[in-house]
């Protein structure tokens, strides 16, 4: 593609650094001391790519609900400020989380509405996916826990359950469209995300995490992994395309002339409201 960079909007704030990642994982691990079921990071980050990809714009009191808390609506009437949510402890915290989601959200809807051509763009999307087992054996044997192939995630799995998470909470933004040619893109892009959320057995090659380590991830997986990044760009492009759902009006169908009239009046429709 030959199109230029767009350049960053004055309100667009700058990308997550190592350390505010670090921030992130502390804050979602004091939340996770209320709500045991507060995910991880990376679960978040697929979360919040769906959201930037979905058809409509869904409002924070609705997924922060269902990403952090009970799933609940919070009932907030448009245009009115987020109160505090029962999640956070405080509204310090709170809003210390927003900030730092809304840099990420802004990064990734850039690098996804920045035309690349190729995943080692700089400007392309990065999700962001640990390689747990590859972290893992790059520490010395004497340091490295039991591994349990069941509890450990493979590359990218949490990352795109996340994604599928959002997709699945809210199935009337994802319906396919009436076109089946975009049906059929739907449908393509989602299928190579869905195929992250299963697990790697395929022989390991790779490790993520450390050039040095031992391997850890598939070639397969790899490659899977890029199609993800590419179908999610393919999301964004698709939605962006359609633009909001639009909803069919039906009209009620009108009674026969020798129907009695819908009005009640006792009289057939041809004497009445169909004269």
């Amino acid at each position: 593609m030959t199109e230029a960079t767009p350049e960053p909007s004055a309100h667009r704030t700058p990308a997550l650094a190592p350390e505010d990642l670090e921030a992130l994982d502390d804050l979602l691990d004091e939340l996770r001391t209320r709500l045991d079921e507060t995910p991880q990071w990376e679960f978040c980050d697929g979360f919040l790519t769906a959201l930037v990809c979905s058809r409509r714009a869904i409002p924070q009191a609705e997924y922060l609900s269902m990403l952090l808390g009970d799933g609940e609506n919070i009932d907030l009437p448009e245009g009115d400020a987020l109160p505090l949510l029962p999640m956070f402890a405080d509204a310090e915290q709170q809003a210390r989380f927003l900030a730092l989601w809304q840099r990420r959200w802004d990064e990734v809807t850039l690098a996804l509405d920045t035309p690349v051509e190729a995943l080692d763009d700089p400007r392309t999307l990065e999700p962001e996916v640990m390689d747990v087992r590859g972290a893992l054996l790059a520490l010395p044997e004497a340091d490295r826990p039991p591994l349990d192939d069941e509890e450990i995630p493979s590359f990218a799995q949490v990352w795109a359950l996340g994604f599928m998470f959002a997709v699945e909470n809210w199935p009337e933004d994802w319906a396919p469209p009436r076109e089946r040619e975009h049906a059929q893109w739907l449908d393509d892009a989602l299928d190579s995300i869905v195929a992250l959320t299963e697990d790697d057995t395929a022989q390991a090659s790779i490790n993520m995490y450390s050039e040095d380590g031992a391997p850890s991830v598939s070639e397969t997986r790899v490659e899977l992994f890029g199609e993800a990044i590419w179908a999610v760009y393919d999301l964004r492009q698709l939605w962006k395309s359609l633009g909001p759902r639009v909803e069919t009006v039906r009209k009620a169908p009108e009674p026969g002339r020798n129907d009695p009239c819908w009005c009640g009046s006792g009289k057939k429709f041809k004497k009445c409201h169909g004269a």
